[in-house]
């Protein structure tokens, strides 16, 4: 064998590991989660962005967003007055009409419908009687959520709504303490839970049957402070919770650092599913959404990333082996 002949199957066999490792090592999960999903207009703006991007979101529907002017009355959450919601209630028919071609339309195209609840209470002191309640009023407000404003239900309408919504995020991320919470979910037929938060990027666990994510801190600003990776939260450290829109692009810009920071830690090291929340409203002139929008732009196009959604996560990570038991959660 000639002395390079030998150099170069010398090298190729050291170079073997490193390409077979690479092969090896699993897709970086993105999960991308909206809270509340009301705004027609942020439901076509987001499924855009998607459809661009090769990419699926989850979407925490909150359930009085599909209630007409009856249906809101008859409305009762856990320990409130009939009536009453913290996030209001739909204003039309006509919204209604179209939102409802928005979450079907999302769920044709592959993203997860879940559950927020309907009223968004805090329900840190629920039992779960109160929790089963609510997620009672959940499933019958969809249930007949077409029929109520007058329209025709697609073919499958019923399937998802008795099967096909698998997750439920606390509002406030107020999860129950203890049992209550999870064994009111395991009864509403919930699989997996995403209302806790992480010190950072964290595998799920499963807890009782019910699979629980959580919303990871991440390190942002100059200080690199730590923060929920979530729109809401920077917004009120950014400008303490009141539209700022002249400082929009420098928000914009400290969000996108912080979730592509996140990211690339992850991307290198252990690949632990990155997970970030926003909510159906454009805070600080719209900021966060750019930056959300320039983050599934830079990174979901990868061979070697996948922006999914909850669900589609879940066997993704059990084939992995990566799924663990809650002890003590």
């Amino acid at each position: 064998m000639s002395r390079f002949l030998l150099s170069t199957c010398l090298a190729a066999s050291f170079l073997l590991p490193v390409v077979a490792e690479a092969a090896d090592r699993p897709k970086q999960l993105v999960i991308i989660s909206f809270d509340g999903a009301h705004d027609n207009a942020l439901w076509l703006k987001s499924r855009e962005m998607a459809a661009k991007n090769g990419a699926h979101f989850t979407y925490f529907l909150s359930c009085t967003f599909l209630m007409n002017e009856a249906a809101k009355k008859a409305y009762q959450a856990p320990h409130q007055k009939r009536g009453k919601s913290n996030v209001g209630f739909a204003q039309s028919d006509a919204e209604i009409r179209d939102r409802l071609g928005n979450i079907w339309h999302a769920h044709l195209e592959g993203h997860d419908i879940s559950s927020h609840a309907c009223g968004h209470f805090d329900g840190r002191e629920w039992s779960e009687a109160d929790w089963s309640a609510e997620y009672a009023a959940f499933h019958a407000t969809l249930k007949n959520a077409w029929n109520s404003v007058g329209l025709e239900e697609p073919a499958g309408w019923q399937d998802l709504v008795d099967h096909g919504i698998n997750g439920f995020r606390a509002p406030y991320l107020s999860a129950t303490a203890g049992a209550d919470m999870i064994a009111a979910e395991k009864k509403a037929g919930f699989s997996y839970d995403a209302s806790l938060v992480t010190k950072g990027p964290a595998m799920p666990v499963e807890e009782d049957g019910i699979i629980r994510f959580g919303l990871p801190l991440i390190p942002e600003g100059p200080s690199e402070k730590p923060i929920i990776g979530m729109d809401y939260n920077l917004f009120v450290r950014h400008s303490k919770g009141e539209e700022d829109t002249a400082d929009s692009a420098e928000f914009e810009n400290r969000a996108y650092s912080a979730f592509k920071e996140a990211f690339d830690k992850q991307y290198a090291g252990s690949r632990i599913p990155l997970q970030l929340g926003f909510h159906f409203v454009e805070m600080n002139g719209g900021a966060y959404w750019r930056a959300l929008d320039r983050l599934v732009g830079d990174v979901c196009h990868r061979t070697d990333v996948a922006c999914v959604s909850y669900s589609e996560a879940i066997p993704m990570i059990e084939a992995r082996g990566k799924l663990e038991r809650a002890s003590g959660l």
